[in-house]
């Protein structure tokens, strides 16, 4: 099987070459429109025996711009063309028929179309046999392009803030400096560009040091009222292991202290904690309180009537993390006491990571948050996260513990406690001529 392109300025002229070329069993393989005429592939099995009315094949060079889309025969010759025309492409149709065994060697060879008011020759394509075997090829090369492209605008995003950063410390030196601080500290990054933004401009160093540690702690919003000063019904929630349970005992005894044992009341709902109910009533004879266990809602609403004449009544949940399916459980529990006015406020540990406490509020914010007790102050090294979490989310913080005693180690919250703690620990543990760790390596470099 040969093939070969015939070129005219129209369909009619370019059939007439290929007839005197290869003869009456030529088979068009496909044509195609041009901008100055039409192409024509035209395949043979044998050598044409030429014709003596043979007329100069017209020789029109590519031209070198295509149309993309291709009109069918009948659109360019129309219908009306001689009967010749018709019967020749029958006589093509069958003359593939016949030679279907010998073309299926050819891959790029198509199907052709009948010729009952269509036309006979389809779009140059490649066969489906092609495009099967190299669709997966280009899918995988495709995809691996739009790797690369995503890769490279990743790295030009890095390279961009980067130089918008070195930009902005060149033209605000000062501002580059505290908003370095101010994460080293543990601030967030977008916590400190807005207040490193109301830096005045004149001024030093310290000067404005010290206007972002007050500018911090009265951004940080503190609970006027707490629990140990107006009493009533109380819920501490977290996650596990933030010290609720530690918690709920050093508020009752502190309580217990100002208004008598008698007028503070416990509840545990923690079935899923193995001695739960034993620790919290072992603190609760200690301090001389009642305390009681409640498995559902309807036993929660029955307690809380029963300890209706008490001045503070403390509940004490089950540790879920921000994933646990069964946090909604609880949530859902509290929400259906029919008992009403009841407090709500999440402990968080203050040593926790800034995304983890992000999320935690996000989770427990289902229903609605009195304010936050951050525990474990002593075992910090930073303070910065805890009081960006409480800043950007707007939850005022109640208490704070530091330690394991009971009562000693709860404190009502105080913003200038937290901001001048948060800078003792960054003075303490990040900067460079305080820290041991560089006084080492400095001394093993010298």
């Amino acid at each position: 099987m040969k093939i070969r392109r015939f070129y005219g300025k129209d369909m009619r002229e370019a059939l007439k070459q290929v007839k005197d070329e290869l003869g009456d069993d030529a088979v068009i393989m496909s044509n195609k429109k041009l901008n100055d005429g039409v192409e024509i592939v035209a395949a043979y099995d044998k050598e044409p025996t030429i014709s003596t009315k043979r007329t100069a094949p017209v020789t029109t060079s590519a031209p070198k711009q295509r149309v993309s889309s291709t009109p069918t025969l009948s659109e360019i010759i129309g219908d009306s063309g001689p009967d010749s025309l018709r019967a020749l492409l029958e006589k093509q149709i069958h003359a593939k028929e016949a030679s279907s065994q010998s073309t299926q060697s050819a891959p790029e060879r198509p199907k052709p179309q009948g010729v009952n008011g269509q036309s006979h020759a389809v779009k140059p394509q490649q066969t489906p046999q092609m495009s099967a075997s190299h669709a997966p090829q280009q899918n995988d090369a495709l995809n691996e392009m739009r790797q690369e492209l995503a890769s490279l605008r990743n790295v030009l995003q890095f390279q961009v803030a980067g130089l918008l950063q070195q930009d902005k410390g060149r033209n605000h030196p000062l501002h580059g400096y505290l908003t370095n601080k101010l994460q080293k500290m543990g601030i967030s990054q977008a916590l400190a560009n807005e207040v490193v933004s109301y830096t005045p401009a004149q001024t030093d160093e310290r000067q404005a040091w010290l206007f972002l540690l007050r500018l911090l702690a009265n951004r940080i919003q503190i609970e006027e009222s707490n629990l140990l000063m107006t009493g009533g019904i109380a819920v501490l929630m977290g996650p596990t292991g933030t010290g609720k349970t530690t918690t709920v005992a050093k508020l009752a005894a502190q309580a217990a202290q100002k208004y008598g044992a008698e007028n503070v009341g416990l509840i545990t709902i923690d079935s899923y904690r193995i001695a739960a109910y034993e620790q919290i009533s072992t603190y609760a004879r200690i301090i001389g309180c009642s305390v009681k266990k409640a498995q559902n809602a309807e036993e929660l609403s029955d307690l809380l009537f029963q300890f209706r004449n008490k001045r503070l009544i403390l509940i004490d949940t089950a540790g879920f993390g921000q994933r646990d399916v069964r946090l909604i459980k609880q949530l859902e529990t509290l929400k259906q006491s029919t008992t009403a006015n009841i407090r709500s406020y999440l402990v968080m540990q203050a040593n926790c990571q800034y995304q983890v406490m992000q999320q935690t509020i996000s989770a427990y914010k289902q229903i609605s948050l009195q304010g936050c007790i951050f525990t474990k102050l002593d075992e910090c090294y930073s303070l910065g996260e805890a009081i960006s979490a409480a800043i950007e989310h707007k939850l005022p913080v109640s208490f704070i513990t530091d330690g394991q005693k009971v009562p000693e180690d709860l404190k009502v919250a105080d913003a200038k406690f937290l901001i001048t703690s948060a800078a003792k620990l960054y003075k303490k543990h990040v900067l460079i001529h305080t820290s041991d760790n560089s006084l080492n390596n400095a001394a093993v470099a010298v």
